[in-house]
């Protein structure tokens, strides 16, 4: 490895003396090329396992009778430093046919010619951009090549790992008594819910009826759910949320499926210890099913800005085409009613709203029902004197940032099961725990 940057400078430095000029890129570039390939060498000679001792050739097989050793075998590896190679011992189960590379396990490359730094890289760059955007960041930072598909099928094979891991979680919840968990209690927990359409593939929408009558669905709801903690307000009595303690999780799921994820994430975050709990959301029936079903006795708010839609909605039926009008209807004394927590009164007041229009009139007892059956989340006033938050600004935010911004994009089509695995790489990052499952990798091919 000496000799060949040694060379290579020499030929820089002969160029310069040549020229009077140096291009830095360029040097910066065939220095890494010249020592990816000096690493792949020394890394080749470490990945070469001799045949086992006479002793050490027979090992258990999974069908229950024992492996014998065959030959020493080898495979291609793409590492962090570029092509390698692995040789490593192969064994043979006459009774059940089947061949096994106990160094694979160990060495986390079973059934993969990608090292487990390569995986990261892509599982890394797979989460956060398109599958094609990632091979050319590949190439550029790290050196790589590899193709599109690869850093999908990376991507989305170590978020199905996650995903799975999340759900063996998620039955312990259940199904074990977990330990209380003995530290510092937490002022203020919150826990919010949306949903959000993400584009997918044809098959995934048979048989479901999509927004407009008539038309197929071309998108499946992503349930997304968020914690974060609240410790304080500032100077006018507003709500303050602790830096960097939001965390996601989320999945293209029934509701009954995902409110069991959503308490999981709450429970790691502290929920047992939280003093004051909050769950937060819009009007959609489905949120307050599952308040009530694994969160009850909260605190339970409606978004102030989707309720204020409500009446924005309901203003455009009344006075289409006319934005003032509209405008004026909505502050007097609509808003103002709605802001104070008078829900009652605002219930009263659009119940009495004439209209020879059956279209108009349905409208205004649905909104009328909506309110009515929301007042106890709506008392706005009552909230801010907590120093509370009244908006769901958190989860929305959310859905642009971890769902729309990566799965949302022009000309994607995903499948539930690719989409399901991208979210959770992605929420593992964003929620800083994709490291520790690199370290849970570590462990379990070490025992």
């Amino acid at each position: 490895m000496a000799r060949e940057v040694n060379q290579l400078l020499q030929r820089v430095f002969a160029q310069r003396r040549q020229g009077g000029e140096t291009d830095l890129e360029a040097v910066e570039n065939a220095l890494r090329a010249a020592l990816h390939q000096a690493g792949a060498a020394a890394l080749s000679q470490l990945l070469q396992f001799e045949a086992p001792a006479p002793q050490q050739r027979h090992r258990p097989c999974g069908c229950g009778h024992q492996a014998r050793y065959q030959e020493v075998r080898s495979k291609p590896l793409l590492t962090v430093v570029g092509p390698a190679r692995l040789s490593r011992p192969y064994y043979w189960c006459s009774q059940c046919g089947s061949g096994q590379f106990p160094l694979d396990a160990e060495l986390d490359v079973e059934n993969t010619e990608l090292s487990p730094g390569v995986r990261r890289m892509q599982a890394l760059v797979g989460q956060e951009s398109p599958f094609d955007h990632g091979r050319q960041q590949m190439k550029v930072l790290a050196g790589l090549e590899v193709t599109a598909k690869s850093v999908e099928r990376t991507a989305e094979s170590i978020g199905a790992d996650i995903a799975q891991r999340e759900q063996e979680e998620i039955q312990q919840v259940f199904q074990l008594e977990l330990p209380v968990m003995v530290s510092e209690p937490i002022p203020i927990l919150y826990v919010q819910m949306d949903g959000t359409g993400v584009p997918v593939v044809k098959q995934e929408t048979l048989g479901r009826a999509g927004k407009r009558e008539g038309q197929p669905a071309h998108t499946r709801e992503v349930k997304l759910g968020c914690v974060f903690t609240q410790t304080t307000w500032d100077e006018k009595g507003h709500p303050v949320r602790d830096p960097d303690s939001t965390t996601y999780t989320g999945a293209i799921e029934t509701a009954e499926e995902f409110g069991p994820r959503l308490y999981r994430e709450a429970g790691k975050r502290g929920w047992s210890r939280a003093q004051k709990k909050v769950v937060m959301g819009d009007g959609a029936e489905w949120i307050w099913n599952l308040a009530a079903e694994h969160f009850p006795g909260t605190i339970q708010i409606v978004d102030l800005y989707h309720a204020r839609q409500h009446l924005w909605e309901l203003a455009r039926q009344l006075h289409p085409h006319d934005e003032s009008q509209q405008k004026a209807w909505i502050k007097v004394p609509q808003k103002r009613l709605l802001d104070k927590g008078k829900i009652e009164k605002l219930v009263s007041v659009l119940r009495a709203l004439p209209s020879g229009n059956p279209e108009v009139a349905g409208k205004i007892r649905t909104e009328a029902d909506y309110f009515a059956r929301n007042a106890e989340r709506m008392r706005y006033p009552k909230f801010r004197r907590q120093h509370l938050f009244v908006g769901s600004g958190v989860i929305e935010a959310g859905c642009k940032t971890v769902i729309a911004s990566r799965l949302k994009r022009s000309g994607m089509f995903w499948t539930v099961r690719g989409a399901n695995a991208i979210l959770a790489l992605r929420c593992s990052y964003r929620n800083g725990r994709f490291e520790d499952y690199w370290e849970d990798r570590r462990a379990a091919a070490a025992a």
